[in-house]
């Protein structure tokens, strides 16, 4: 699959790296002969759009590669930081049309068009908003985030050519030279756009939280083994495409024998890489509530908890009673910012209830948020 992927990603780019390169070879000389800077600009945009598809082959190749020593999840990422490489392609059309449009402006360039200019720019438009919605298609197809950028960015290179158009006609037919003006919008709206291509690639880099619609699927899928009570701290890292590495805890009966354990762990080990292709590691957590103690302390701690709204979950609940420690987590909203104090305000109201005990209190994050 995921070497499909990459022949359709490559397949995808050498398209848009042709269809560009001829229309630089076209804008050019229509730029040269009519003495016009936003057409040699254009040219030049469509040459840095052969460039981000260039570079997206290159980081496919890269983020195909097999893992090594130093890398032992892969090369995945690599995707990531080529969209960001993208963005900044993106970031230096967007200056370049501002910066030419300024020139334009301050020199006072009047270009002269002839029929075969409007027939060449609006051919160029067409041709790049083909090309802008079939690398959208195909980067939602691939789930590719590079070639989501080019896509983007040919879009935007059609609103460009668009504005040379527009100017073209207004100056020809109504002596109106207005190309600077426009070209000097359309860079700041290109400008914005590829910041949020930047945003979106470094969020990704840094690593986003799960699908929260996949999270639901992933516990429920855990949650369907016979033998599990609960399912908790879901953490799923993606490392490229189909290269996702992660970890879950499970409840099971404290009676529970370890050959069983084991059985259990390989079983939704197996079924979750079948069904998502994720590598799970799954933990275990043992509960103990069939006790009367243990039942009387764990009700004592879900009234307890309810007094605080940001607390999203309790789990991991234990009595160990030769030891007299009860361990359980608690999940806390990513807002909260006072957990620590909420964590010794709980244990402080526990320990006077139950003072022959000890409360260990582990503060989790709402890592996989599921609906």
């Amino acid at each position: 699959m995921a070497i499909n992927r990459e022949k359709e990603i490559i397949k995808t780019s050498v398209i848009g790296i042709i269809a560009n390169v001829v229309l630089v070879v076209f804008k050019a000389v229509v730029g040269f002969l009519a003495s016009s800077v936003s057409v040699i600009l254009d040219a030049v945009n469509n040459l840095t759009d052969a460039l981000s598809s260039a570079i997206t082959i290159i980081g496919t190749k890269l983020a195909t590669k097999r893992p090594d020593k130093k890398h032992p999840y892969g090369h995945g990422r690599v995707e990531y930081l080529t969209s960001a490489i993208i963005a900044a392609i993106i970031l230096f059309a967007g200056g370049s049309a501002i910066y030419q449009s300024i020139t334009s402006l301050v020199n006072k360039e009047i270009a002269t068009y002839q029929t075969y200019s409007f027939i060449i720019i609006a051919v160029a438009i067409a041709v790049k908003v083909a090309l802008g919605f079939y690398f959208r298609y195909k980067g939602k197809k691939l789930n590719s985030e590079p070639l989501k950028g080019s896509g983007l960015d040919a879009l935007l290179d059609s609103l460009l050519s668009l504005s040379t158009l527009v100017g073209a006609l207004l100056a020809t037919f109504a002596d109106v030279h207005i190309e600077g003006y426009l070209g000097i919008l359309i860079g700041l709206f290109i400008i914005k756009s590829g910041i949020d291509v930047l945003r979106s690639s470094f969020s990704l880099i840094i690593g986003e939280r799960i699908d929260p619609i996949l999270a639901k699927s992933i516990k429920e899928e855990v949650a369907s083994f016979p033998e599990v009570h609960g399912v908790y701290d879901l953490i799923v890292n993606s490392y490229g495409e189909h290269r996702s590495i992660g970890s879950v805890h499970i409840g099971v009966d404290e009676t529970m024998p370890a050959k069983d354990i084991q059985r259990v762990e390989r079983e939704i080990q197996e079924h979750l890489f079948v069904k998502y292709g994720i590598i799970m590691t799954v933990g275990i957590y043992a509960e103990n509530t069939s006790s009367e103690i243990a039942s009387k302390i764990k009700l004592a701690v879900s009234e307890e908890i309810r007094k605080y709204p940001t607390i999203l979950q309790m789990h991991g609940f234990y009595l160990d009673e030769e030891k007299g420690i009860v361990n359980f987590d608690l999940v806390f909203d990513f807002d909260e910012e006072k957990y620590k104090e909420i964590q010794q305000a709980i244990t402080a109201a526990l320990s006077e209830k139950f003072p022959q005990y000890k409360f260990i209190i582990v503060i989790d994050q709402d890592i996989a948020l599921s609906i």
